[in-house]
C-alpha cells in the first residue's frame, strides 16, 4: 500500500497545487501535439493555439457548469475546486468547433486534430487528479491500493461510509484511513494507450473525422469501466452514476462517426489552414 499527500506548494501568498500544474501541461501538451500534425500536413499553425485558447475557455466553462448542474451550488462557480471532465469535454468541444466555424475550417479536419490530443490531455490531466488525491476509487486490499489522508475528501472510512455510501466492515473507526482503488491511474494507463493508437491511426489514409469517433469509442468505454471502482455519490438506477449515463450516447456518437467517415472523401481543409499565417 502507498500514501500520497497533496502536491501543493506556494510561491509567496500564492498557492500552486499539483492539479493546477497538471492542467496547465495538458493544455501545452495538446497544442503543441495538434501543432505537429498541422507541420506535417504544412498547414497553418497558428490554428493550434486557436483550438488551445478555445478548450482552455470553453473546457475550465463546461468543467464548472456541469459541476454546478451536479451540486446545486452556485458558489463552486468562484472556488479554486468543482470541475467535472465530461462538463469541461463538452465545453472544449463546442467552443473549439465555434472557433474552426468562425476560421471556416471544416469541423472534420478539427476533429483530426483533435483527437490525439485529447487523449494525451485527458491522461495529464488524471495524474493532476492522483496528485491531489481526487476521484479515486473504492477501498481495496490489492497491493497497488493508495491512501490519500489529505484527499478530497480524506479517504477515511468515515468519509468514504457517509459521502460516498461505501460499505466498511462493522467496527472499523472512522477515522481509520484506507487505501483506495487508484482510478486516476487506471485512466492515466487507458488513455496513453489510447492516445498512441491515435497517434500512429492519424498517418494512415483514414478519412478526416474518423479519429475523433475512435476517440469517442474509447473514452466512453473506460470511463464506462472505472465508474464502476469509483468512489461516487450520483448513483442511479443501481449501481450506475450520472458518468456512465453519459458514457454510453458518447460511444453510441462514436460509432456513429467511426461509421459514416469510413469511406467518406476528405473535404478541402479552406484558405486559412492552407495560408502561411
Amino acid at each position: 500500500m502507498t500514501t500520497v499527500y497533496p502536491l501543493v506548494f506556494k510561491i509567496g501568498s500564492f498557492e500552486v497545487t499539483g492539479f493546477g500544474i497538471l492542467m496547465m501541461l495538458a493544455f501545452v501538451v495538446s497544442g503543441w501535439l495538434v501543432n505537429l500534425e498541422l507541420r506535417r500536413k504544412k498547414w497553418n499553425e497558428d490554428f493550434g493555439g486557436d483550438i488551445v485558447v478555445a478548450a482552455v475557455i470553453g473546457g475550465i466553462i463546461g468543467a464548472k457548469l456541469w459541476y454546478v448542474a451536479l451540486t446545486g451550488d452556485p458558489d463552486a462557480l468562484f472556488s479554486r475546486g468543482g470541475l467535472v471532465w465530461y462538463g469541461g469535454f463538452l465545453g472544449g468541444v463546442l467552443a473549439v468547433i465555434a472557433n474552426g466555424a468562425r476560421r471556416q475550417v471544416p469541423i472534420r479536419i478539427t476533429m483530426h486534430l483533435a483527437a490525439p490530443a485529447l487523449a494525451a490531455a485527458y491522461a495529464i490531466g488524471r495524474v493532476g487528479c492522483f496528485v491531489v488525491g481526487d476521484d479515486y476509487g473504492v477501498p481495496t486490499t490489492l497491493p497497488w491500493g493508495v491512501k490519500f489522508p489529505q484527499g478530497i475528501p480524506p479517504t477515511t472510512a468515515g468519509n468514504l461510509a457517509t459521502m460516498f455510501k461505501v460499505t466498511i466492515p462493522a467496527g472499523t473507526d472512522p477515522s481509520t484511513v484506507l487505501a483506495v482503488h487508484p482510478t486516476q491511474l487506471y485512466t492515466v494507463v487507458a488513455m496513453i494507450a489510447v492516445f498512441m493508437a491515435l497517434w500512429r491511426w492519424r498517418l494512415s489514409n483514414r478519412p478526416y473525422g474518423w479519429l475523433f469517433g475512435a476517440f469517442l469509442v474509447f473514452m466512453g468505454i473506460e470511463r464506462f469501466l472505472v465508474e464502476m471502482l469509483r468512489a461516487k455519490d450520483d448513483r442511479f438506477l443501481g449501481a450506475f452514476t450520472i458518468a456512465q449515463a453519459t458514457s454510453v450516447p458518447i460511444v453510441i456518437v462514436g460509432l456513429l462517426l467511426l461509421t459514416r467517415y469510413a469511406t467518406a472523401p476528405n473535404p478541402d481543409p479552406g484558405r486559412y489552414l492552407t495560408s502561411k499565417g
